[in-house]
């Protein structure tokens, strides 16, 4: 409830969306993560792709899973903005890394990439307005 309570008090611009709607769009996007993720890590496995493809994935869910503790058992807005900079440049990267080599994975991609995106200008505008 502290960590709800804090939230709210912070600075958000207009367009911030509720809260509520975290949880139904990470619940989605997650499984598109884990779907994808869980191929990569076949594909590796089997050999039919190297190591270079692979780590940018591993880093995503890396800082995707720091964002959380950081912005919320932190409260640290400054290193959640930084995280979900890291965020979004592994998931270019990885979407650019498997495209040549399956495209339906970079395609699969595309809602995460657009929601964190998203999620990276506002963390950024709600950083720079409680800074």
């Amino acid at each position: 409830m502290n960590t709800y309570n804090w939230y709210q008090t912070l600075i958000k611009p207009a367009w911030a969306p509720p809260s509520w709607i975290f949880g139904p769009v990470w619940t989605c996007l997650y499984i598109l993560i884990a779907i994808s993720f869980g191929k990569v890590l076949i594909l590796f496995f089997q050999h039919r792709i190297p190591l270079i493809i692979l780590l940018p994935f591993v880093l995503n869910i890396i800082f995707n899973l720091a964002f959380t503790p950081l912005q919320f058992g932190l409260k640290n807005n400054l290193l959640a903005a930084i995280d979900i900079l890291l965020v979004l440049g592994t998931l270019i990267w990885a979407m650019a890394g498997i495209y040549p080599v399956v495209r339906w994975i970079a395609y699969t991609q595309i809602p995460y990439l657009l929601w964190v995106s998203f999620a990276t200008i506002l963390q950024l505008t709600i950083t720079s307005k409680n800074w």
